[in-house]
């Protein structure tokens, strides 16, 4: 068929090409911002002595970390949603940062608890048969395990479900409005897989990369089983429950198999 003979045709791919490059555009201005706001949580935690307080660097700088990346997400929400003449399909956007009762988000965290618990276990099992349980690397005391344990829970799920998931599942959305399945999940995907992403470690200086190919594979997965949790409950507080629950297990759990 001519292009020429149907204009309609030719509008509809000009529209998708647009949309393809906004899309593609919007997935690397935020994966710059979450690399960046991850490099200045770095940066701020590297300014401080833990010494005292954690002396094999286990938690307290971890912690320092995720409260800047948290607080500079936070910011930013807070920056694009509220100063005038700023984007305006962000202002009075709701990022969903309030929590809320939700019967599908507690279902949803319910089933994805016992899921996680009951994989993890398995894993661990298999490797303590093996003779596959790796030591932690530092001193098991009461101060590391709480520590550790404690991040994990109440902050690890809380800072990374808001600059994972919040801010670009809603930037997404806004930008791509419309029903269907379709415009409803890929923010979600391009979420989750901008999250796996955050898993490889890199430098500039010197310059390295360095992954583990199933550690973003397993993260591409609890990306969107916390999009999609963040999506039907439209609360951050059910998906930042299910992230913080799935690391203390998986520490916990290395921890129990390692002393026994």
């Amino acid at each position: 068929m001519d292009p020429e003979k149907n204009p309609g045709t030719t509008g509809r791919t000009d529209h998708r090409t647009n949309e393809a490059l906004l899309l593609t555009t919007a997935a690397a201005g935020l994966f710059v911002f979450q690399s960046l706001a991850s490099k200045a949580g770095g940066l701020v935690a590297g300014f401080f002595d833990y010494d005292s307080i954690d002396k094999d660097g286990v938690f307290m700088y971890i912690t320092v970390h995720h409260l800047v990346q948290m607080a500079i997400a936070c910011a930013a929400i807070a920056i694009a949603g509220k100063t005038p003449g700023g984007p305006g399909m962000l202002r009075g956007a709701d990022f969903h940062l309030k929590p809320r009762l939700s019967r599908t988000g507690i279902r949803y965290t319910a089933v994805f608890s016992v899921i996680i618990t009951v994989y993890v276990f398995i894993s661990y099992i298999a490797a303590y048969r093996l003779n596959r349980i790796e030591p932690p690397g530092y001193e098991l005391t009461a101060v590391t395990v709480t520590g550790s344990l404690g991040f994990q829970l109440l902050l690890s799920g809380t800072s990374e479900e808001i600059l994972f998931r919040s801010l670009p599942v809603t930037f997404l959305h806004l930008l791509f409005p419309g029903p269907g399945r379709g415009r409803q999940f890929l923010p979600v995907v391009i979420a989750a897989f901008l999250f796996s992403l955050a898993h490889i470690r890199w430098s500039l200086f010197p310059i390295s990369v360095s992954c583990s190919c199933f550690q973003l594979v397993y993260a591409f997965i609890l990306g969107i089983a916390y999009g999609i949790t963040f999506l039907k409950s439209r609360s951050v507080l059910y998906p930042a429950v299910m992230h913080g629950l799935s690391n203390f297990v998986m520490v916990g759990a290395g921890y129990l198999f390692a002393v026994i």
